[in-house]
C-alpha cells in the first residue's frame, strides 16, 4: 500500500471529527503541549534526552506541526511529503521507530484530558486511526525496513 493509499484509510467523517476537535484544542495549545510532554516523559523518561531546546518553544513547534497536519488532512498530496520530510528530520534528532508509540499514547491521552466528555469513543477512534496512518507514513519514510503490517514494538513503557 502506498503512503497516499494508507492515508486514504481515514474516512471523511474521521477527518472532519479530527479537524473539528482540534479547533477546540487550539485555544488551550500551551496547556495541551505541557500535558503532552508530561505524559510522554512519564511513558518513556529516556525521550527527555532528545529535547535540547526550551520546552515552551518545543510545545509551540508541536502544536504548529499538529495544526498543519490536521488542517492538511483533506489535501493528501500536500500532507504526505510534509510528514515524510518531518520524519527524516526526526531521525537526525535521534528518534527511533518505536518512539512513535509513546508519542501516540501521549497524544490520545492529552486529547482525552483536554476535551473531557467531548472525547467520545468515536472521536478517540478517529484520532487513533489518524495518528496510526500518519505515524506509518512517517515511519516508512524514515526507516526503509519498516513494515506496518509486521512491526511489533517490544519496548516497555510506564503506564
Amino acid at each position: 500500500m502506498s503512503c497516499v493509499e494508507s492515508v486514504m484509510a481515514i474516512t471523511e467523517r474521521q477527518k472532519q471529527m479530527v479537524m473539528d476537535s482540534f479547533k477546540k484544542v487550539e485555544p488551550i495549545s500551551e496547556v495541551a503541549a505541557d500535558i503532552f510532554y508530561t505524559k510522554l516523559f512519564h511513558y518513556d523518561p529516556s525521550l527527555k534526552t532528545l529535547f535540547k531546546s526550551d520546552m515552551k518553544s518545543q510545545g509551540k513547534k508541536l502544536m504548529a506541526a499538529l495544526k498543519l497536519a490536521v488542517n492538511t488532512l483533506n489535501n493528501l498530496d500536500a500532507l504526505v511529503p510534509v510528514l515524510q520530510k518531518m520524519a527524516i528530520k526526526h531521525v537526525e534528532y535521534g528518534v527511533k521507530v518505536e518512539d512513535y508509540t509513546p508519542v501516540g499514547n501521549a497524544l490520545i491521552n492529552t486529547l482525552e484530558e483536554g476535551l473531557g466528555a467531548e472525547f467520545t469513543p468515536e472521536l478517540k477512534a478517529a484520532w487513533v486511526d489518524t495518528y496510526k496512518v500518519m505515524a506509518n507514513v512517517m515511519r516508512q519514510a524514515a526507516y526503509p525496513n519498516f513494515k506496518p503490517d509486521t512491526f511489533k514494538n517490544s519496548k516497555r513503557y510506564h503506564h
